[in-house]
């Protein structure tokens, strides 16, 4: 069941590392132009001359979603020079561990800017294209967080919950324009974060704490970024066209075998 999109461009935020970068290889493999869109200009570059260099097609744009102008403009050149733009995956995020009294205003506030205005302002400045070009996919990055409750998450977990209703709101709302929005919920998957995080936090006993964050999940690991990737090819291909308006849960049995 090879799932191919040729001909296709797809965008993707926060795609210079982690899951991000998982689905923009996989994209490309797969025959799509991949928009790579990340803050961090050396890391999004060396990924799209990566691509490149396996004969594949990419292109690299500096963008910080937080910015609404920034967002605007980047989409406009993305268009001009695609023409299009038929997949849209937001991917970029941030994390924060603290109950409410320890999340500062300034905290809260970033994780607001990336996490829930990043994810608007992109599906803001795509959206009239899609409408006009009679269609195309929206997919939201969520969290398990979204549905369940999970101690010291208090900011990440607002604007997780705001991905979920707005993906449903979003996909809702352009039903009759042949536009298709979901959302899929990792829960915790080893990416360069987790790595950098336990060096952090527990200098000395990384490999213990890897195990202890590991065995959290039912299935006794962590989720690999191409997991994720392989099921976000997959619901924005047209073998899901009768999907929308859905969350997918990719959680080694978090959410279910836990509540």
């Amino acid at each position: 069941m090879d799932i191919l999109f040729d001909d296709k461009t797809v965008v993707v935020t926060g795609a210079a590392s982690g899951i991000g970068r998982s689905i923009s290889t996989m994209f490309a493999a797969s025959g799509a132009h991949v928009c790579i869109l990340d803050y961090d200009r050396e890391a999004g570059q060396t990924v799209c001359e990566e691509i490149e260099g396996r004969g594949e097609s990419c292109s690299f744009y500096f963008c910080d979603v937080a910015n609404q102008e920034d967002v605007h403009r980047t989409f406009q050149e993305i268009t001009s020079e695609r023409s299009r733009i038929d997949i849209l995956v937001n991917n970029a995020g941030i994390a924060h561990v603290g109950k409410l009294q320890d999340t500062s205003e300034e905290e809260f506030d970033r994780i607001y800017e990336v996490n829930v205005k990043g994810v608007y302002n992109c599906m803001h400045a795509v959206i009239e294209q899609m409408v006009r070009q009679g269609g195309g996919v929206i997919l939201n990055m969520a969290s398990v967080i979204s549905s369940v409750g999970i101690e010291d998450r208090f900011a990440y977990s607002m604007s997780k919950g705001a991905v979920l209703t707005m993906t449903r709101s979003v996909a809702k709302d352009y039903i009759h324009d042949n536009i298709r929005c979901n959302c899929v919920s990792p829960a915790r998957v080893h990416t360069p974060f987790v790595d950098g995080y336990l060096k952090d936090n527990y200098p000395g006993r990384e490999e213990e704490m890897f195990e202890e964050l590991s065995k959290t999940q039912p299935i006794g690991r962590m989720g690999q970024p191409d997991e994720v990737a392989s099921l976000i090819l997959y619901l924005c291909s047209d073998r899901a066209a009768f999907i929308t308006g859905t969350d997918y849960p990719i959680d080694g049995g978090f959410i279910r075998l836990n509540t």
